[in-house]
């Protein structure tokens, strides 16, 4: 599993010219599911996502990252984003054989997004499967990847 982490002052999903995910400050989520991702890879990447400490504290004359997303009950946007299995290393065209098939993915990306919700954290998201438009106001900017590969 891959996601790529982005933290926003604010972020929104359009499809057709429509606004179908939008949230203030907080953490802009695109995840990649792998062919062999299971829940482990799930429930690793949801806690690490709400327990990575990437928000200053604003007690502090600091700009070093000390509180996570729920530290501060900010929001967070999840795009569903295959393209993260693309592999450019051989020809001119991406391959994405390392992506979980579409059904697999939706599952588990749905699965991923339900976690996140438990945390009680504000969670809108894209559309799985869309094309989308993805608006970001990167803040700093802070943009992280993270990866668990399923180990079974």
């Amino acid at each position: 599993m891959r996601v790529i982490i982005q933290r926003v002052r604010s972020s929104q999903v359009t499809i057709d010219g429509k606004v179908v995910g939008k949230i203030g400050k907080g953490l802009n989520l695109l995840v990649g599911i792998g062919q062999n991702d299971t829940e482990a890879e799930l429930d690793w990447m949801a806690r690490k996502c709400l327990e990575l400490r990437v928000f200053p504290d604003p007690e502090k004359q600091s700009d070093r990252a000390e509180l996570s997303v729920q530290d501060i009950n900010a929001e967070l946007l999840v795009v569903s984003q295959f393209t993260l299995y693309g592999d450019c290393r051989k020809g001119r065209r991406p391959s994405y054989d390392r992506s979980a098939p579409p059904d697999k993915a939706n599952l588990l990306y749905e699965k991923f997004v339900e976690k996140l919700r438990e945390s009680g954290l504000k969670v809108e998201t894209g559309e799985f499967g869309a094309m989308m438009q993805v608006g970001i106001e990167n803040d700093g900017p802070v943009t992280l990847l993270l990866e668990r590969e399923a180990t079974g």
